[in-house]
């Protein structure tokens, strides 16, 4: 007879999860989280948070902006450091820190 083995969908579970909310699915490199998000924001943003969204999105929109050749610039200075795993990231972190 042969040995029947479930697949694991799941290898682990994280914070609170309860049965009321939807669930969502993440992957960070090999590992698979799940969780359900519980107990919605119901008071309004604060003027430091509205300003860090209005920064996060100007940042966005001057990554999408950016030219051939500044991005292979961002290309060249991304292979050399190891801080970012991806280069959109790391185009982000320098644009972000520009704002600053």
């Amino acid at each position: 007879m042969a040995k029947y083995v479930p697949i694991e969908m799941v290898k682990s579970y994280s914070g609170k999860i309860c049965e009321h909310s939807d669930v969502y699915f993440a992957k960070k490199g090999g590992t698979l989280y799940t969780g359900k998000i519980c107990n919605l924001r119901t008071k309004p943003f604060s003027e430091q948070e509205l300003a860090r969204q209005e920064k996060f999105r100007q940042t966005a929109a001057a990554v999408k902006a950016l030219t051939e050749e500044q991005v292979t610039a961002y290309e060249t200075a991304f292979k050399n450091q190891k801080k970012y795993g991806s280069l959109r990231g790391y185009m982000f972190a320098q644009e972000y820190a520009k704002l600053a």
